[in-house]
């Protein structure tokens, strides 16, 4: 991540683990303990102005514990590893992992008791490009990641090999057991920030462990019934390929989940529900903070239009650095 100003370059380092999920875990903990710390102490202080303590914060990330286990128990035992190479608790690997689910929830805390909500939320902008739109017969699966400064300094690149599932390459913040990447059976999956009137009825699997989970699969059937299926907190928009020709987005619902096919070859999605059947059943509560969302979508897809099949990697890089009406643009100035 490039910084221009007084915003330093930042290079989120390559880090590999294998073997059974304790041993990776401490591996990945050892090796990342600096930005774990770093963005535990982040985070730290963005959820204690919502009057959340450290205290009352361990005990809220200690809900998702069972949640966890029942999904996947090794991920219980890959994020003790974690916890025990960084020298932190569990608790704070669990707050990383469901770092989303838990600004939320402390925003929402934070309403209750008068408190004024994040000024500045993320906006998030994928796209797929299918073969028959790019320029050489390849899929392109891409994403901006516009979320808080800092974070360049808590990212990380992980690689996964030596288990019993494909090998995986993730872009993750450090002690997250995945966030967007892809694997050696071809699948790749990046995912946006959605909001609904349904959200937080429920505790659900962190988004970040059903992103891994989406990974580990070698087959395409797999991984979407993963996305599709698994119980979640919160509304997310998912996007997923396979190197062979197809992608796909779903837009979910903590309880339900809508297809968004592509249009001429090209899959684009932002911040705001797009399904005709999904908002004939639900309430956009995201527009209010990411009004921008409505034309970051129809940039892009307006860029990749004119490139039909002739898109390339660098024209999909250009798409997603368009600064039309910055700040509140694809590609948003860096902001603290």
């Amino acid at each position: 991540t490039h910084f221009r100003g007084s915003f330093p370059v930042s290079h989120a380092p390559l880090i590999e683990i294998s073997g059974p999920p304790r041993m990776r875990g401490e591996t990945y903990g050892e090796a990342a303990r600096d930005r774990i710390r770093l963005g535990l102490d982040h985070y730290a202080t963005q959820i204690g102005r919502h009057g959340l303590d450290r205290q009352a914060l361990a005990t809220l990330s200690e809900e998702f514990v069972p949640r966890i286990a029942a999904f996947d128990a090794d991920y219980v035992l890959e994020m003790e590893g974690i916890a025990a190479g960084a020298g932190v608790s569990l608790a704070d690997i669990v707050l990383l992992n469901a770092r989303t689910e838990i600004l939320q929830l402390a925003e929402r805390h934070a309403a209750e008791k008068g408190l004024l909500p994040e000024a500045d939320p993320d906006g998030c902008t994928g796209a797929i490009v299918l073969p028959e739109a790019s320029a050489d017969g390849g899929l392109i699966h891409a994403q901006n990641w516009d979320w808080k400064a800092e974070c360049a300094d808590t990212a990380v690149v992980l690689r996964i090999t030596g288990t019993d599932d494909p090998d995986i390459l993730s872009f993750a913040e450090a002690g997250q057991l995945a966030r967007c990447g892809l694997n050696a059976a071809g699948i790749a999956i990046t995912a946006n920030y959605l909001e609904s009137d349904r959200d937080y009825r429920t505790l659900g699997v962190p988004l970040a462990l059903l992103r891994r989970k989406v990974l580990q699969q070698r087959h395409l059937a797999t991984a979407l019934r993963v996305a599709y299926c698994t119980p979640k907190s919160a509304s997310n928009n998912i996007m997923i390929s396979q190197a062979d020709g197809f992608g796909i987005n779903l837009e979910c619902a903590p309880d339900e989940t809508f297809q968004v096919q592509s249009e001429s070859g090209v899959i684009v999605h932002a911040n705001h529900w797009q399904s005709s059947v999904a908002l004939s059943k639900l309430r956009d509560t995201g527009i209010a903070s990411t009004p921008d969302s409505l034309y970051r979508d129809l940039r892009v897809k307006q860029h990749l239009a004119s490139y039909r099949g002739r898109i390339t990697t660098e024209e999909v890089k250009a798409a997603l650095f368009d600064d039309y009406q910055s700040p509140h643009s694809v590609c948003r100035p860096p902001r603290p």
